[in-house]
């Protein structure tokens, strides 16, 4: 390990490639724990900051996880974004147990509280305007990878399963329809990348500077009334976007009208 003081790139950048390209030869396998920042000071040659900068880099990233008091390890998780939104509904409006199997899902509160501005407006009420919101965390077996709330019309949910603070066994999707006697018909997602709030920063374990990815997600019925307005925050360098799809094959060209003479 070394670092060359006439490059251009700066020391902390050099030793931020070195360092990932061991986690990418396997050097440190995913859980594992690095080196401390003294030791690595020490394999470089350079000051403790210079690798706290470098670390700092990797950890924005999502290649490194630090445990107050444990140290430093390799991140073992990247998430598909497209695990909500689209999949939640799946080719057979079915639940999916390869996802259950890679993520639990805990609900964390079930209550009204005042829609944020975001949700009031998809749902075309003032800001502030109390909804009942369900509110839940996803976890791999190693960190937690989504906050999220889905909101709902008090007048379509009122005494029924929903305002219970109960898991379902099946998509809230399923439930929802079953409740409100709605039928979710189209949906439209938003996703947008932001700085976290505190709070977000903190249940997803993350540092304060590591962006974030925001999805809003819109369920209508078929008269276009919005059913259910989600949302989903997911640590943005551990996490990626996939989308699969076809693409049409070329249509050959019409016929020449047989009467238009070429020449």
């Amino acid at each position: 390990m070394q670092i060359n003081p006439g490059a251009a790139e700066f020391p902390h950048r050099q030793i931020a490639a070195q360092l990932k390209a061991q986690v990418r030869r396997g050097d440190w396998a995913p859980g594992e724990r690095l080196p401390s920042i003294p030791a690595i000071a020490e394999m470089f040659g350079v000051a403790k900051q210079t690798v706290q900068r470098a670390v700092d880099q990797l950890r924005v990233e999502g290649i490194l996880i630090t445990k107050p008091g444990s140290g430093t390890y390799v991140r073992g998780t990247r998430r598909r974004l497209n695990r909500l939104a689209r999949g939640r509904y799946g080719g057979f409006r079915g639940y999916h147990t390869d996802l259950a199997a890679r993520y639990k899902q805990q609900l964390v509160s079930v209550g009204r509280a005042p829609a944020p501005p975001e949700v009031a407006d998809a749902f075309g009420v003032s800001d502030g305007t109390e909804l009942l919101c369900r509110r839940h965390l996803v976890r791999t077996d190693e960190s937690p990878v989504e906050v999220g709330a889905s909101w709902f019309l008090p007048a379509d949910t009122a005494g029924t399963s929903l305002e219970r603070a109960e898991a379902f066994g099946r998509p809230l999707y399923q439930e929802a329809e079953e409740a409100t006697g709605r039928r979710y018909a189209t949906a439209t997602d938003t996703i947008s990348a932001r700085q976290p709030s505190r709070e977000e920063a903190e249940i997803l374990q993350i540092r304060p500077d590591t962006p974030v990815l925001h999805l809003l997600h819109v369920a209508y019925d078929g008269h276009r009334k919005p059913i259910e307005v989600a949302q989903a925050t997911w640590p943005g360098p551990m996490t990626t976007l996939t989308e699969e799809y076809k693409i049409p094959a070329p249509t050959p060209d019409p016929d020449p009208d047989p009467g238009l003479v070429l020449g």
